[in-house]
């Protein structure tokens, strides 16, 4: 048998310690749990535990984002998107409540994610990243939304937007969940479902605002070479080698991303990189908490109007350096066009994504420079 490469060593025993967290956070709960009895049931040392995750939450995290980012088990129902908004979210509260408890899961790891919250609200350094999070989910299914049910453009009024609606929709889903969780059997998963096609009908007089100052990009020509990444929203591998739009944001700066989506001619492409000063638990987080959401939407959602917006984490930072971002944290907030392969112009801090999206409708009436 071929000797393991020390990647692979690496990776062999990181999935070890991740089964053993799961096992264990299933067995005794989130706060119960023990580091040493996690490298107990791995047959690890503490150290070893400690060498691939920087502590208990970091691991937990991580164990999370594992199950939000597996593919749907063979042999289950075939998914049923839906062809209207209505029909569109209620398929959406369905997947939802199905990943609560999917059929053949037991209780105890079906109910793991139920100290998720009660950490977040435990500790303030988690909101911000965990309200960016949420602001990311309802555009991704507000885009789904819009796909789904194109709003007309009226003439010298600002364009209509489903985001509001969407976050109706997430508040409604993730109160369910921790109903579910604190009194199981009081609500009827039905019912949430019927609540959540009736929000369709919901008008919120909704639109986005651009912003009203912002610095032109620059215009540059540079080498364009990402590394291979994941996006979350499709969860597989993701397109970077095209042209369009890649936005570098810290986990405070998510909600700018739709400046990029907004901003750029329809079609175009816009890839949300995340970072953190803070890989270690905030990266997980975000996997998780993107994952998660993704996973119901392409249930919900015809593949047609699924958001052109990929979302990659990047907690290495390896994709920021491509993009020209070499130290980052929770504030970046870096843009760069892509056109031919080249980095043709860049711009950062506040409305940063505005302003590279604006160079990009440009581009698209002007010769590209170079």
């Amino acid at each position: 048998m071929a000797r393991l490469t020390r990647a692979e060593t690496q990776e062999r025993t990181r999935a070890n310690v991740l089964a053993a967290a799961r096992g264990e956070f299933a067995a005794n709960g989130f706060r119960a749990a023990r580091i040493d009895a996690i490298a107990e049931r791995a047959e690890l040392t503490r150290g070893a535990v400690y060498s691939n995750f920087s502590g208990k939450r970091a691991l937990y995290f991580a164990v999370l984002a594992d199950l939000a980012e597996r593919p749907p088990a063979p042999g289950g129902p075939a998914p049923q998107p839906g062809r209207t908004a209505a029909e569109a979210l209620g398929s959406l509260a369905r997947a939802w409540a199905t990943r609560l408890a999917p059929e053949g899961q037991d209780i105890a790891t079906a109910r793991l994610g139920v100290d998720l919250i009660p950490e977040i609200v435990a500790d303030e350094r988690l909101r911000p990243p965990f309200l960016q999070l949420q602001k990311l989910n309802a555009l991704l299914v507000a885009l789904a939304l819009e796909g789904v049910r194109p709003y007309e453009a009226v003439p010298g009024a600002p364009p209509r937007r489903a985001v509001r609606l969407a976050e109706t929709v997430l508040t409604t889903l993730h109160g369910a969940s921790r109903m579910a969780a604190a009194a199981p059997g009081f609500i009827e998963p039905f019912d949430v479902v019927s609540a959540c096609e009736q929000l369709a009908g919901l008008d919120l007089s909704d639109w986005w605002a651009p912003p009203t100052t912002a610095l032109p990009a620059r215009l540059v020509d540079e080498p364009w070479a990402p590394p291979g990444a994941r996006d979350l929203v499709r969860g597989g591998p993701a397109l970077l080698t095209g042209d369009g739009v890649v936005a570098v944001l810290g986990l405070h700066r998510l909600s700018a991303v739709e400046e990029a989506v907004r901003a750029t001619p329809p079609g175009t492409p816009v890839t949300a990189v995340l970072v953190t000063g803070e890989p270690g638990e905030l990266a997980p987080l975000a996997r998780l908490i993107v994952a998660e959401l993704s996973a119901c939407l392409r249930e919900a959602f015809p593949r047609s109007s699924w958001p052109r917006l990929q979302v990659v984490c990047d907690a290495s930072g390896a994709l920021a350096a491509a993009a020209g971002v070499s130290a980052v944290d929770d504030t970046t907030e870096s843009a760069v066009l892509i056109d031919a392969g080249r980095v043709r112009s860049r711009a950062e801090g506040p409305a940063a994504c505005h302003a590279v999206s604006v160079s990009a409708s440009a581009s698209v009436t002007q010769p590209t420079a170079g």
